[in-house]
């Protein structure tokens, strides 16, 4: 969960585990309604155990081992000029290890016009403040945050295991915006595009996508899918 520009001196947070229950209480304890949204665990990429996530599905986070690979297609992506819709609410990432935060942050920002935020909570205001900022001056902002680093503090030593700051795998986020597919990843110059997607196949579409990136790496087991569904009346 190494950061774009990290150095000896960067802020380091402690990792997010991949765990639907505490991405739970961390989002809903920051100002997204339990009646809103919840996370949940995907259990494997073929189509009956997606069939099994509860629909409709907003976002997809994906953690995944930081490989010799998986540098080199994130070297080879930095180098391919892009288009991105202006919807996309993107960010970077300059605290070590605040991926997994990054990732939520991805999730929730895309989605402000499908779900009500708690007026007036750290999540309402941190989108409010971020809209018109470019995506490093959002790194900025998420540095300088005391209430978000004391938050993700907390959830990040509510996990099974014990947290520790030396990190091999990296959370990104798949969403869907005006009907593409993109992935999120704060490491990451910008919005990458996988193509056409839908809210109804956001997470078919996300799923052809992450078994590339497991088929890149044969030699690691080390990933982790969790989807976070809007729960219906």
């Amino acid at each position: 969960m190494a950061t774009l520009d990290e150095s000896p001196a960067a802020k380091k947070w402690l990792p997010l585990e991949a765990n639907p229950d505490v991405m739970n209480q961390f989002l809903w304890g920051l100002g997204l309604s339990e009646n809103e949204v919840e996370c949940y665990d995907v259990y494997g990429l073929d189509e009956e155990l997606l069939a099994m996530v509860p629909n409709p599905v907003l976002a997809v986070l994906f953690l995944y081992p930081l490989t010799p690979q998986s540098e080199e297609e994130r070297i080879l992506q930095e180098s391919t000029k892009r288009e991105t819709s202006n919807k996309v609410y993107f960010m970077r990432q300059t605290v070590g290890n605040a991926c997994g935060t990054i990732g939520l942050l991805h999730a929730i920002g895309n989605i402000t016009s499908e779900i009500k935020l708690v007026e007036d909570s750290f999540l309402d205001r941190f989108f409010k403040a971020t809209a018109n900022m470019d995506p490093l001056e959002r790194a900025a902002y998420l540095e300088n945050d005391r209430e978000m680093e004391d938050s993700h503090s907390v959830a990040a030593t509510a996990g099974d295991t014990e947290a520790s700051g030396n990190v091999d795998t990296h959370f990104i986020c798949f969403s869907c915006v005006d009907g593409e597919l993109y992935e999120l990843d704060g490491r990451k110059s910008g919005a990458i595009s996988h193509g056409p997607s839908s809210p109804g196949t956001l997470l078919q579409d996300a799923a052809k996508v992450m078994q590339g990136f497991i088929q890149k790496n044969p030699g690691s087991n080390n990933f982790n899918v969790i989807a976070i569904s809007k729960k219906l009346d």
